[in-house]
């Protein structure tokens, strides 16, 4: 069972630097993010979305080399790939794969201010104390999580975590002036 999480940011910086390094940790094997995706709220009220995946575009992709094949067959490769992508686009595009858009659009419509930005995650497992670890003071308000109390908490106190900064290098001693 997957777990799904939004926080808020005060930018869309914040939440594309904070994207990036959940998805560096899927590449240590830390977590498994089924779906990653970017809210933000322009000054008009408007909520984006900034998704990973497009099923539309690799629907077209995978329909177009299906409809190049099959119509290599009836010799008319051109046409058979034209009318593969846009019946691979149009199936894509009906499929809603991670998480569901109509969600995202309401919870970031109720709860990020306009020129703010909110992050969904879809997470399938991870190593808890790892990825907290590394989530250590990246900032962001817990919006909603789908985790226990305790893992919710856990979660919340690491993004509000201070992280140390690395000891100043001792200063070289002043000598006087001789004179």
């Amino acid at each position: 069972m997957s777990d799904l999480v939004f926080i808020a940011f005060d930018t869309e910086k914040q939440a594309e630097e904070v994207r990036d390094k959940v998805l560096g940790m899927q590449k240590e094997y830390l977590i498994e993010i089924e779906d990653a995706v970017i809210a933000t709220r322009d000054d008009q009220g408007r909520v984006k979305l900034n998704q990973l995946m497009h099923p539309a575009a690799s629907g077209a992709i995978s329909g177009a080399f299906w409809g190049m094949l099959i119509g290599w067959l009836f010799l008319m490769p051109v046409a058979g790939a034209a009318v593969g992508a846009a019946g691979g686009a149009l199936g894509g595009s009906l499929v809603d794969v991670g998480i569901n858009d109509d969600d995202m659009r309401k919870q970031a419509n109720e709860a990020l201010k306009p020129g703010t930005a909110g992050l969904f995650l879809l997470i399938r497992k991870m190593t808890t104390d790892k990825v907290l670890d590394d989530l250590k003071g990246v900032g962001g308000t817990v919006i909603r999580t789908s985790f226990d109390h305790a893992k919710e908490e856990a979660l919340k106190a690491a993004l509000a975590a201070q992280v140390p900064l690395p000891p100043a290098a001792p200063a070289a001693p002043v000598e006087a002036p001789t004179g």
